[in-house]
């Protein structure tokens, strides 16, 4: 095999590493996104980090603090399926906005996910919401 020949057979493998690498080093406003017609259907906001040298059972606990602390009630934390689950009646009318979010192993990390639904007529300003969820998911780095 010829020295060219050999770097380009080499090609794939590093573009699958470098671009592996560049999707872990996103941010969680990075990896932020939002479905759904505003006012028609259900609006879904999701996004998730990396939380570093953090196991999933560890990061239960800030987590559900911080989505307390932004006015959220019945909270659960499920510590065997790694999840926290919580809802949040703003509007008056009776239709909670639910928040789930998981903790899974991710190689040395913790990936937490976050996603967050707001009901059909209802709507969440989506800079807001994004903010939001960021600031809950830095809350497991503490």
């Amino acid at each position: 095999m010829t020295k060219r020949a050999a770097a380009f057979a080499a090609l794939p493998f590093a573009l699958s590493f470098f671009a592996a690498a560049g999707a872990q080093a996103q941010s969680c406003a990075d990896n932020f996104k939002s479905a759904g017609v505003p006012m028609v259907t259900a609006i879904t906001y999701r996004t998730w980090d990396l939380i570093p040298n953090r196991k999933p059972a560890v990061v239960l606990s800030p987590l559900a603090r911080a989505i307390a602390a932004d006015g959220f009630g019945n909270i659960e934390v499920d510590k065997a399926g790694a999840t926290v689950s919580a809802m949040q009646e703003t509007s008056g009318s009776g239709r909670p906005q639910f928040l789930k979010v998981t903790a899974k192993t991710s190689g040395p990390a913790t990936r937490v996910d976050m996603v967050f639904t707001v009901q059909p007529g209802q709507i969440a300003n989506e800079p807001s919401a994004r903010a939001f969820m960021c600031r809950v998911i830095a809350a497991a780095r503490r």
